[in-house]
């Protein structure tokens, strides 16, 4: 085994890696750029060292920098993750020109299997069933569109290299083929330098369906199957394995096939075979066709470990320094239903944006894997991928193991940053893919019920007061032998202002006013109810959070101090921002004044807060004296109506 390897990777799949080197003793080096001198896997490894600028192509795909830092640590091996570096066939020569070992498959698997079209015809030759098709060379526009005729639409164009949904466009009918040809090629050559495309058919009710592979160099094996169907625009979003409704004879097959796959190849490592399933009449054995082969541990590895027990990473660990494969296939069976859910920063409503920000509060539940990246304090950065974490979970049955992906997504907890954690929960209570049907195209359908936004119940926004004035336990404060005294508690959200009456009636019993309507509130423990129901609740500065089931809820407490409080009637009246003592005042009727004079002082909290004119003007009426004392929200000065 090695001693010490270095790890060619920055986020989760990096502290992944750390995790399985130091329980079997190998040291760890980490590599970070600019923008991640403070992220967790530089913290995690033995050793750290700074490779160049925040962008990739300055820092994580700069692979001489990376081998240097591997010879300077005494690092005899490198791992790539995935991403960046880990299926770069010219990466693999030069480390293996430096003398490091690779901890992955060899440079000529990977060029073997970088362009669809010729991973295809090796398919072919090994008896793997592909999907109907042209891969040819020929490019010429009028060739290719007489090959979709013989296919018969619909059909699909895609780039002959990289993934990603990137130069892959369906085309229905002969009419629209030379422009999504042209769209598809344009794209193809900006993302990966080579506009060639192949044309397949496309498959009506498409599930993605992979099987895990690994190999030793000399045999190779299967580690069953994984259900990826649930995508938007070709991008993974929650995963299982197995794949629901899997007939054994199938299971059987696709194994079978992802073998030859791989021995064909002479495969060394973790990878993976993808399958298009056409599921239009069920799974049968006859209805799947390869579609690629990642040549990389992929970020859904979770789920088959939690089925199999195998740790992967120490298998290609062990492989890499010069051991078979660890078990042989008849040692290997499913045990149970797996989930990993992705959980992203990005805005939901603005079309999945990316998002950045800083995590100031982050807490996933007990009894769920958590593979991640960050910590609390941590931003998001917006040089790289915006993953926070995935969310794995096991259970005996695929029904129990839903239930507890729902409960795992429902404890989450992140603030800070928009997320997708309610898109999340909503596919996790989705009635079709709680039976297993699903598809490729689920989330396209159902897109608007999916990602509509729950608005704060009362309930919610009570919670938010109560958390704003921050009422110690086991106290009295603002409780009145007579009618309980009312404060006035300004909050935003979402970008409207709310405004609430809080009436304490003792330590664990306080009244919530919002609109017409009085909430009740009732203290249990350290936290408080509403309606008869609790959420969690964080404050951090100005913030608050409302967790519940179903989203996160954001508000923002507004210092009375510090509102503008002579903003009411266009600038006409000077209100109270808040119940207070009025300790001077300084103005009368007819004085002229101007924006920013003193008008008043108003004692409250145990402050004095000066009141100044919006504007400037002419006073009209002085409603109160010194020594008065006010309600929130009354008029304390009226300036007369602007000419």
């Amino acid at each position: 085994m090695f001693k010490k390897i270095l790890i060619a990777n920055r986020g989760e799949i990096a502290c992944r890696i750390m995790q399985t080197a130091q329980k079997l003793g190998v040291a760890t080096v980490a590599v970070y750029s600019d923008a991640d001198r403070e992220a967790k896997h530089v913290a995690m490894a033995d050793e750290a060292v700074h490779i160049g600028g925040s962008t990739p192509r300055d820092s994580y795909l700069r692979g001489d920098v990376i081998i240097a830092a591997a010879k300077a640590t005494g690092a005899q091996a490198i791992h790539p993750g995935y991403g960046f570096l880990s299926e770069n066939p010219d990466f693999v020569d030069s480390v293996a020109a430096a003398g490091l070992v690779f901890i992955g498959p060899s440079a000529k698997a990977i060029r073997a299997m970088g362009l669809k079209d010729a991973a295809k015809r090796l398919m072919q030759a090994a008896g793997v069933p592909v999907v109907p098709g042209y891969l040819g060379e020929n490019q010429d526009p009028e060739h290719l569109a007489a090959q979709a005729g013989k296919i018969t639409y619909p059909v699909l164009i895609k780039a002959v290299a990289g993934g990603g949904g990137k130069g892959m466009r369906r085309v229905n009918r002969p009419a629209d083929f030379a422009d999504a040809l042209a769209s598809a090629k344009g794209e193809a050559a900006t993302a990966f330098g080579n506009d060639a495309v192949l044309i397949e058919k496309y498959v009506e009710k498409p599930r993605h369906i992979e099987v895990q592979v690994f190999g030793d160099g000399k045999d190779a094996l299967h580690l069953f199957e994984r259900d990826c169907s649930l995508q938007r625009r070709h991008q993974k979003v929650i995963e299982e394995a197995p794949a629901p409704d899997m007939p054994p004879e199938m299971r059987q097959a696709m194994g079978d096939a992802a073998v030859k796959a791989a021995r064909a190849i002479g495969y060394k490592g973790a990878g993976t075979i993808e399958f298009i399933v056409d599921a239009s009449d069920g799974l049968r054995a006859d209805r799947f066709w390869f579609m690629e082969m990642n040549t990389r541990l992929q970020v859904e590895h979770p789920v088959t470990e939690a089925i199999t027990g195998i740790d992967l990473v120490e298998w290609q660990l062990r492989v890499a320094a010069g051991e078979s494969l660890p078990l042989q296939q008849e040692d290997l069976t499913i045990n149970g239903h797996a989930f990993e859910a992705r959980l992203y920063a990005e805005d939901v409503p603005a079309g999945f944006l990316p998002a950045t920000g800083r995590l100031e509060h982050l807490k996933f539940p007990p009894g769920a894997r958590a593979d991640s990246g960050v910590r609390a304090g941590d931003s998001i950065s917006p040089w790289y991928d915006p993953m926070i974490a995935k969310i794995i979970v096991h259970g005996p049955t695929r029904a129990v193991a839903l239930s507890k992906l729902r409960r795992a997504l429902a404890l989450t907890e992140v603030a800070g940053s928009v997320t997708n954690l309610a898109f999340l929960g909503a596919l996790a209570r989705h009635k079709g893919f709680a039976r297993g049907d699903v598809d490729t195209g689920l989330i396209e359908r159902d897109i608007m019920s999916l990602t509509s936004e729950t608005p704060a119940c009362d309930g919610v926004k009570a919670l938010a007061v109560l958390a704003v004035a921050a009422l110690p336990q086991d106290t009295l404060t603002g409780f009145t032998q007579g009618t309980p005294m009312q404060r006035a508690i300004a909050l935003s959200h979402r970008g409207e202002a709310l405004s609430a009456g809080l009436a304490v009636q003792g330590p664990d019993r306080a009244d919530v006013t919002i609109g017409d309507r009085v909430i009740a509130a009732r203290r249990r423990g350290p936290d408080w109810g509403v309606d008869g129901q609790s959420a969690r609740v964080v404050v951090k500065g100005a913030k608050i959070y409302v967790f519940t089931a179903d989203d996160t809820y954001a508000f923002t407490a507004i210092d009375p101090l510090d509102r503008d409080t002579t903003a009411a009637a266009g600038g006409k009246a000077t209100l109270s921002p808040m119940p207070g003592l009025v300790k001077a005042v300084f103005v009368t009727p007819g004085q002229s004044v101007c924006a920013g004079d003193r008008l008043a002082v108003l004692e409250a909290m145990k402050m004095e807060h000066t009141l100044a004119a919006a504007r400037d003007g002419i006073v009209a009426e002085v409603l109160v004296e010194a020594g008065q004392q006010v309600e929130a929200g009354a008029a304390l000065i009226l300036l007369e109506d602007e000419a």
